[in-house]
C-alpha cells in the first residue's frame, strides 16, 4: 500500500474531528438535527483551516444510509465514496479550471437529474472566486431556486471576490485561524498515533510557524519524521524550517526593552551568523510585541495561542513598558520590516531599527514629563518602569533627602519643575538666536524689513518656524507675509540653520500691535518704504523703470 501522508490519513471525518471550528460545527450539527438545511453554503478562511473537510463532512451527514445524521457512520458505501472522492452524488468541482459558462451551462443541465444513490446531489464548488462573472450571471437562477435534491457547497479563500449577488444566496461560514496550542495538541495526537517522540516545545514551534493553518502543520510535521526519524526535538524544528526559538524572542525583546543594546545587537548577530531568516526573526519580534500588547489590555485573551512559559515572560516584560511605547515600537519596527523586504542586506536595517527602538524608549515625551509632574506635585512617586528618564531625573532631584518627606518631595517637584522650564527656556533662546541672525541679513528698508519688525518667534513645532504678531495686526501681516515674502524668510532660516523650515504666522496675545505700518489700505506715501524690495528691484530691471515719489 502506497504511503499516505498526515495531512490525508488524519482528515477530519466527523464534525467532532474539526479542530479550532466549533462555531461552525456546532450550527451545522444543529441545522442537520432539526432538518432546517439550507440549499446553498459558503465557506471562507485561509488555507488549510478545514473548509474542503468541512464540506465532505457536510454531504456524508446529509448521504449516509443512516442519515440525515450529525454522526456519519463512515462505514456505508455513500461515507466510504464521499470520503474516497468518487461518489456520483458529490460532485466536487474546481473553480480555477471550470470557470466558463460552458462549464456552467453543464452543471444547470445536470442538476435535473435525480441523486444515483444518496438522498441529495451535492454541488463541492472549490475556489469559487476564480469563476468568470459571466459564470456566475449564469449560475444566479440555479442558485437562488435549485430543485429540492440539490445542494450547493461553495470554497473560498477570497470572499471579497465572490459577486453579492452570490455571497447573499448563500450561507456564510468564516473559519477561523486554529490557535497555537490546539494544533500542537493535534500533532501530538499524531505523534503519539504514530509512535513518534514529539518534544512539547517542538510542537508549539511547528504550530507557530504553520500560523494557524493545520494542513501546513502536518506536513511539516510528515517532513520532519522524514529527517529525524522517531524523536523530534524543537531544535531539529528551529534546524530544518530557519525558525527562531521562541526564548531567543523573548530574549531579545527582553533586552530592547531593558535598553541593553550591545546585547540585543550581540543577540541578534548570533541568529544571523546562525543562517536564521532575519525577515522570520522580525514577524516573530512583531508577533511577541503584540501578544504582550493583548495581554496588557486582556491577559486571558491569549490563553488558547500562549502556553504557560510564555505567559511568564509576557507578564514580566508587561512591567517595562506602557501601551503608548509599546505602540511606537510595534510601528517602528513594522517599518522596518517593509524596507527589509527589498533591501539586500536586511541585517543591517535590523539592526538600525533595534538601536532605533532602544533609544525612542529612553526619551520622555512632553505627555510623560506633564504627568509626572502632575503626581509629584501630588506627592506621588514617579514610577521608574513607566518612565525611566522622567524617573532617573526625579530620583537625582531626591538624592539631597531620602528619607521621602514631603520637603524632599517638593524639591523633587520644584527641580522637576525648574528643569522642565529650563527645557522650554532653552528651545525658545535657540529659536530667538536663529531668528536674530535671519533678521541681520534682512535688508533695512523694504516690505520684509517691515514685516520682521512687526513679529517675533514665540516657538519652534517640528520644522515649522512660528512668528507670532498682535491679533490688531492680522490684515497688515497679511498684506505684508506674500509667498515671495515668506520664500525669502524660509531661505534665511535654511541658511542660518542648515535645515529646511516652514514659516508660520500665529495671532498671540500679549504681543504688542506695530505702529510704524502706516496706512497699508490707502497708497502708500513713501517710495523709500519698497524700493528695495527685491521684487521690484527685479520689475525695475525688466522693464527698465525708474520709482518716482
Amino acid at each position: 500500500m502506497s504511503y499516505e501522508v498526515f495531512a490525508r490519513k488524519y482528515r477530519p471525518q466527523t464534525f467532532d474531528d474539526l479542530v479550532g471550528q466549533t462555531h461552525v460545527s456546532r450550527t451545522l450539527k444543529n441545522a442537520v438535527a432539526q432538518n432546517r438545511l439550507a440549499h446553498a453554503y459558503l465557506f471562507v478562511g485561509p488555507r488549510g483551516i478545514g473548509k474542503t473537510s468541512t464540506a465532505r463532512i457536510l454531504a456524508k451527514s446529509l448521504n449516509c444510509l443512516k442519515g440525515p445524521t450529525v454522526t456519519p457512520c463512515g462505514q456505508c458505501d455513500n461515507c466510504r465514496e464521499i470520503a474516497g472522492g468518487n461518489s456520483l452524488d458529490v460532485i466536487e468541482i474546481d473553480g480555477a479550471s471550470n470557470n466558463s459558462v460552458e462549464d456552467v451551462r453543464q452543471l444547470r443541465e445536470n442538476v435535473r437529474y435525480a441523486p444515483a444513490k444518496g438522498r441529495y446531489k451535492i454541488y463541492l464548488v472549490d475556489e469559487v472566486h476564480m469563476l468568470s462573472p459571466a459564470a456566475f450571471n449564469a449560475l444566479l437562477k440555479t442558485l437562488e431556486e435549485p430543485p429540492p435534491h440539490v445542494k450547493f457547497i461553495f470554497a473560498t479563500t477570497e470572499p471579497q471576490k465572490v459577486l453579492p449577488t452570490i455571497l447573499s444566496r448563500c450561507q456564510r461560514f468564516d473559519l477561523h485561524r486554529i490557535p497555537a496550542n490546539l494544533i500542537a495538541q493535534h500533532l501530538q495526537f499524531i505523534a503519539d498515533k504514530e509512535k513518534i517522540t514529539l518534544e512539547p516545545a517542538a510542537g508549539h514551534a511547528i504550530a507557530r510557524g504553520a500560523e494557524g493553518g493545520l494542513r501546513d502543520a502536518e506536513s511539516m510535521l510528515d517532513q520532519l519524521v522524514a529527517f529525524c526519524g522517531e524523536k523530534i526535538s524543537e531544535n531539529d524544528v528551529l534546524n530544518v524550517f530557519g525558525f527562531t526559538s521562541k526564548q531567543t524572542v523573548i530574549d531579545l525583546t527582553g533586552r530592547i526593552l531593558r535598553g541593553e543594546t550591545p546585547d540585543a545587537i550581540d543577540l541578534l548577530h548570533q541568529q544571523s551568523e546562525a543562517g536564521k531568516d532575519m525577515m522570520r526573526l522580525m514577524s516573530d519580534l512583531i508577533a511577541y510585541l503584540r501578544d504582550l500588547l493583548v495581554f496588557k489590555a486582556k491577559p486571558d485573551a491569549l490563553s488558547e495561542d500562549v502556553d504557560p512559559e510564555a505567559q511568564k515572560s509576557l507578564a514580566a516584560h508587561a512591567e517595562l513598558i506602557t501601551n503608548d511605547r509599546l505602540l511606537e515600537l510595534i510601528d517602528q519596527f513594522a517599518a522596518a520590516e517593509g524596507r527589509m523586504k527589498w533591501a539586500p542586506n536586511k541585517k543591517l536595517h535590523f539592526e538600525v531599527a533595534i538601536i532605533k527602538a532602544i533609544q525612542s524608549l529612553r526619551q520622555a515625551t512632553l505627555d510623560e514629563v506633564i504627568e509626572k509632574l502632575g503626581e509629584l506635585r501630588d506627592g506621588k512617586a514617579v514610577s521608574e518602569k513607566e518612565s525611566p528618564s522622567v524617573a532617573a531625573g526625579v530620583r537625582a532631584a531626591r538624592k539631597p533627602s531620602e528619607g521621602g518627606s514631603p520637603s524632599s518631595q517638593n524639591l523633587a517637584a520644584d527641580t522637576a519643575a525648574t528643569t522642565a522650564t529650563r527645557v522650554a527656556e532653552t528651545a525658545m533662546l535657540d529659536a530667538d538666536e536663529l531668528w536674530q541672525k535671519v533678521v541681520a541679513k534682512i535688508p533695512t528698508k523694504g516690505f520684509l524689513r517691515t514685516l520682521s519688525e512687526a513679529i517675533r518667534p514665540i516657538g519652534i513645532d517640528g520644522r515649522n518656524f512660528l512668528l507670532g504678531h498682535s491679533p490688531d495686526d492680522k490684515s497688515k501681516i497679511e498684506s505684508l507675509a506674500s509667498a515671495n515674502n515668506r520664500r525669502q524668510l524660509e531661505t534665511l532660516l535654511r541658511e542660518a540653520s542648515g535645515r529646511d523650515w516652514s514659516v508660520k504666522f500665529v495671532a498671540k496675545e500679549g504681543i504688542l500691535p506695530q505702529k510704524a505700518f502706516g496706512d497699508l489700505s490707502g497708497e502708500v506715501k513713501s517710495a523709500e518704504l519698497f524700493k528695495d524690495d527685491p521684487l521690484i528691484q527685479e520689475a525695475i530691471e525688466i522693464f527698465k523703470a525708474q520709482i518716482k515719489s
